[in-house]
């Protein structure tokens, strides 16, 4: 069928005489390189394109599974982002629960502290009134005891003998009791 093609090509151009026999090669070259050609792309397709396949397969698995393990480090960046963003806001909740309860202590802290400051002042205030009073009840016993004694020495200058200083005393302090009582 070539053959034929080819002597076609061949009259057709003894016809034109235009210069078809620049264009094509010689049958004999033709053919030769046609068997090269045959021979090239048979030990190609025997030898070669099973390792190209071979190391195309490779390289795509290999990529395959560099996309997967970049997959898989994407995820677990992923997952360690939520984890930290997840113990940040712990993390900030715990923060504020403790801020929280110290303000609570410090409040119950200062509320105790008041409550016990006003209630020293309290003590502090009824033992001065009670000493005080103990003060006066002191003070008061010691003016009637040396009115009682002056009274009594008066009273002994004045009558010239000795009083019976029991008596004379009860008598004051009745007279004293009496001008507390008035007053």
């Amino acid at each position: 069928m070539l053959n034929a093609a080819l002597s076609v090509l061949l009259a057709a151009e003894e016809e034109e005489g235009g210069g078809i026999d620049l264009l094509l090669p010689a049958p004999a070259e033709l053919i030769a390189g046609i068997i090269a050609f045959a021979v090239v792309f048979f030990f190609m397709w025997k030898w070669a394109w099973p390792a190209i396949n071979r190391s195309l397969e490779n390289r795509q698995k290999a990529i395959s599974g560099q996309l997967g393990e970049a997959e898989a480090a994407k995820v677990e960046a992923q997952s360690l982002l939520d984890d930290y963003r997840s113990q940040m806001a712990d993390a900030k909740s715990e923060a504020n629960r403790i801020v929280e309860e110290a303000r609570a202590q410090a409040e119950t802290l200062r509320s105790d502290l008041v409550s016990r400051a006003e209630s020293e002042a309290d003590q502090i205030v009824a033992k001065a009134r009670e000493d005080a009073a103990n003060e006066k009840a002191r003070a008061l016993q010691e003016a009637r005891q040396e009115v009682a004694d002056l009274s009594i020495d008066l009273a002994e200058k004045v009558v010239g003998e000795n009083l019976d200083r029991e008596a004379q005393r009860g008598l004051i302090d009745r007279y004293l009791t009496d001008l507390e009582r008035m007053a």
